[in-house]
C-alpha cells in the first residue's frame, strides 16, 4: 500500500512536485507589488519586468528602491515608478493608496508581498502588535483602499503572499496584540498569516461576479531577508545555517509571475497555493465564523468600518 502525506504534511509533497510556468506577456498591464526590494517581492519584480508589465513599487526605503529600480531597468525597457510606504504606519499606507489612486486609472494586479518576522513583542504606532500589523492589517487596508480600481479594471488579481507559517496559528482574536499571552515568534507569525487568510476567503465571497480574483500562495522554501530586523543570534543562524537549506528566490518570482500572467489563473479565485499547487490550508484557517468576526474586527482596527470591533480594537 503507497504511503500518502497526511493532510497538514502534504506541502512537504508539494515544495518537491514540478510547478507551473507561463510565458504569457505582461505587455500594457499595470502591476502594485509592496516587498519589492528583496526577497520574494524582488524576484517577482525581476519576472514581472521580463514580462514587460509596468510596474508600481511600494517599498519603505527610497535609495534602495532607486537602486533596484535602476539595476532592472538596465536589462528590461520597462516602465518602473516607485511609491514610498511603510507598512508598519496604516497612515503611511493610506498615503500611498492615496498616491497611487491619483496616479493611475487601471490597476490590473494587486502583490501584497511585504511581510515580517519578530523573535520580540513590538508595537505599532497605533498600538497594533507589530507582526499583525505588517502582515495583516497593512495589506488589508491597502487592498481595500485600492479595491473599487480593480473592479473597475476587471478582469484584475489580487495576489497575497502568505506563508505555510499559519499552520503554527496563534490566532485570538481577542488577543491579537499579544498583551495577554506569552509572546513567541512562530506564533506571532502564524496568526497573522492565518487571519490573512480567514480574510481572503470573506474578501472572494464579496468579489464574485465582480471580475477581480483574490488568490493566496506560499513562495515556496527560500532564501529571504524576512527576520533581519532580529537580533544578531537570529541573523547569523538565518544566513550561516539556514539559509543552506533554503531554494533561490527564483522559483519564487516564476509562481508569482504564473499566478498573476496565466490564463489558467483567469477564473480561478479564493485559493491557497503551494508556489503554483493547490493545497488546502490548516483547518483552523478555514473556521469560517471565526473569519467572518475577524474581517469584521479587521475593518474597524483599520479604520474602514464605524462598527466597532472586537477584542483588541479597544485596547488601542
Amino acid at each position: 500500500m503507497k504511503w500518502t502525506y497526511p493532510e497538514e504534511l502534504i506541502f512537504i509533497r508539494n515544495r518537491k512536485l514540478p510547478q507551473q510556468k507561463t510565458d504569457t506577456p505582461m505587455t500594457g498591464k499595470l502591476v502594485i507589488i509592496s516587498g519589492a526590494t528583496s526577497g520574494v517581492g524582488l524576484s517577482s519584480l525581476w519576472q514581472l519586468a521580463k514580462g514587460g508589465a509596468h510596474i508600481a513599487m511600494v517599498a519603505r526605503d527610497h535609495e534602495k528602491a532607486e537602486r533596484v529600480k535602476q539595476e532592472v531597468q538596465a536589462q528590461y525597457d520597462v516602465q518602473i515608478d516607485i511609491v514610498i510606504s511603510d507598512f508598519s504606519d496604516l497612515d503611511s499606507v493610506r498615503k500611498a493608496a492615496k498616491e497611487l489612486l491619483e496616479k493611475y486609472d487601471k490597476i490590473d494586479v494587486l502583490i501584497n508581498s511585504a511581510g515580517i518576522h519578530s523573535t520580540k513583542r513590538k508595537y505599532t504606532k497605533e498600538g497594533y502588535e507589530l507582526v499583525f500589523c505588517v502582515n495583516h492589517l497593512a495589506p488589508f487596508l491597502f487592498t481595500n483602499l485600492l479595491l473599487e480600481r480593480l473592479k473597475e479594471s476587471a478582469p484584475s488579481r489580487i495576489i497575497q503572499v502568505n506563508s505555510e507559517g499559519h499552520r503554527f496559528n496563534g490566532l485570538r482574536l481577542r488577543d491579537v496584540n499579544w498583551r495577554k499571552r506569552i509572546y513567541t515568534g512562530l506564533r506571532s507569525y502564524g496568526a497573522s498569516k492565518t487571519a490573512q487568510l480567514l480574510t481572503v476567503w470573506e474578501m472572494n465571497d464579496q468579489l464574485k461576479d465582480t471580475g477581480v480574483t483574490v488568490n493566496a500562495m506560499h513562495p515556496g522554501d527560500v532564501r529571504t531577508n524576512i527576520g533581519n530586523n532580529n537580533g544578531w543570534l537570529y541573523r547569523f543562524f538565518l544566513r550561516h545555517v539556514t539559509w543552506h537549506f533554503l531554494k533561490d528566490p527564483i522559483v519564487s518570482g516564476e509562481s508569482v509571475y504564473y499566478l498573476a500572467a496565466s490564463k489558467d489563473m483567469e477564473q480561478v479565485s479564493g485559493k491557497f497555493f503551494h508556489l503554483t499547487i493547490e493545497e488546502t490550508v490548516a483547518k483552523h484557517a478555514r473556521n469560517r465564523i471565526k473569519g467572518k468576526q475577524l474581517y469584521e474586527m479587521t475593518l474597524d482596527m483599520t479604520g474602514l468600518n464605524k462598527k466597532q470591533g472586537l477584542g483588541d480594537s479597544n485596547e488601542v
